[in-house]
């Protein structure tokens, strides 16, 4: 087994103000004080109907981790909005007017978010807003974006929890939160004949809002399968190191394993237990598969069979899709990552809304959007009165090198599903 593998970047593993568990709760006070901080100071901003009126650029305000650990998923995201907005104004703009991004960097720092959207808002005076990257960023720009009653998309950030504070102006541009993200496993679990379904499972995820909710809804779904849970383990952002869970996972010899990870942290538990020479017949990982480096870090033969989520399928055909893939090719010379897909979705989901609406109205685009299904690259769009989408992302699988899509059959890459997973390869 070859060692030259090239890490995987991981978006949430540093995190200001500490990697442990007392720094997490850190920022998210940090991320409150912020938001009632952000609540008194912009006070004074006009966010009602300007009507689309003036020959002016239309300004849209966002605040993205353009430095920070979190960089790598802002580049590629901040692309995909870039690609958006071009394509909006070789159309003709909004409402007659050309697109002008208003881009900060919030560092990944949520109170640096907070910040920026309260300056967007107050000081800028921006005429939109687009969302950030996490719901680490999202919880408290969301929030200062509702206090003053102005529309807000966001391209990421699924932890089901921001969708249950009582706002009427957020959306996620996605086709399901964390809490969807095991449907689609679940239902091709749940159709095996009883005989061949996994009989025990090993779960563990990285404490973090955007692993740790699917991996208890994984569970409760999976024992009412009659799977027996042997393992269940929540390790901090701040692991490098597997070889000790991987060995007491190893040890309950478990049929299935459910994986929480968001970057380096899977790669790492792939690595580990590869050492051991244990290979479960069901693997499942959130976000790490569906990085570029993921096949280079574990070994490219050590993807067959890996299950995961995702929110857009590069092959997958859906109205749009291939023109999105084409253009952004030829505008920054590789192919689009999901972070580029879901900004692109995002715009999309903006101007269907203005287009819609006709004006800048905040209230009525909010309006419309909860009565209206928008369609995007990742399928048609629609959402519950909190603005969780209603419906679920993809599931995906590697095969052969290449990470398909296997469900739902409408929108497939691939027509069969590898099972058992086969073991490692040195």
């Amino acid at each position: 087994m070859s060692d030259d593998r090239h890490a995987i970047p991981t978006p949430h593993r540093t995190r200001p103000g500490g990697e442990d568990g007392s720094g997490r709760r850190t920022l998210f006070r940090a991320a409150a004080v912020v938001v009632a901080t952000a609540t008194v100071l912009a006070g004074c901003a006009a966010t009602g109907s300007s009507g689309g009126a003036g020959s002016g650029p239309l300004t849209i305000g966002m605040s993205l981790p353009l430095t920070g650990p979190n960089a790598d998923v802002a580049k590629s995201g901040y692309q995909g909005y870039k690609l958006w907005a071009a394509q909006v104004n070789a159309g003709g703009g909004l409402l007659g007017r050309k697109v002008r991004l208003k881009v900060l960097d919030n560092g990944f720092d949520p109170n640096q978010a907070g910040t920026d959207y309260t300056r967007l808002i107050s000081q800028d005076r921006v005429d939109l807003l687009l969302g950030t990257f996490s719901s680490l960023l999202n919880a408290p720009a969301s929030a200062i974006a509702a206090r003053q009653h102005m529309l807000y998309v966001e391209p990421s950030g699924g932890a089901a929890s921001l969708f249950r504070r009582g706002f009427t102006n957020l959306f996620f541009a996605q086709a399901g939160t964390t809490e969807n993200l095991p449907t689609l496993f679940v239902q091709w679990l749940g159709s095996l004949p009883v005989s061949r379904r996994p009989k025990t499972a090993a779960y563990l995820t990285q404490d973090d809002p955007s692993a740790s909710p699917a991996i208890a809804v994984f569970k409760t779904k999976l024992q009412a399968l009659g799977v027996t849970k042997v393992y269940d383990q929540t390790y901090q952002p701040s692991t490098t190191h597997f070889d000790s869970i991987a060995a007491a996972v190893a040890h309950q010899r478990p049929e299935m394993i459910i994986q929480g990870a968001l970057g380096d942290d899977g790669a790492q538990f792939v690595r580990s237990l590869e050492k051991l020479n244990f290979s479960p017949k069901i693997f499942f990982q959130t976000n790490t598969p569906t990085h570029d480096t993921y096949a280079g870090a574990v070994g490219p033969r050590n993807t067959e069979g890996v299950f995961t989520a995702e929110a857009w399928g590069q092959k997958v055909k859906f109205p749009g899709n291939a023109e999105f893939v084409a253009a952004y090719t030829k505008m920054f010379g590789s192919p689009p990552t999901e972070d580029a897909a879901n900004s692109y979705t995002a715009g999309q989901v903006l101007a269907a809304t203005v287009k819609a609406v006709g004006r800048i109205d905040q209230k009525a685009l909010a309006d419309w959007l909860h009565g209206h299904t928008v369609s995007t690259i990742v399928g048609p769009l629609k959402w519950d009165a909190t603005g969780d989408p209603v419906g679920t992302g993809l599931l995906a699988q590697w095969q052969s090198g290449t990470l398909q899509v296997v469900a739902p059959k409408s929108v497939a890459t691939s027509s069969s599903i590898v099972y058992p997973k086969p073991g490692w390869s040195s």
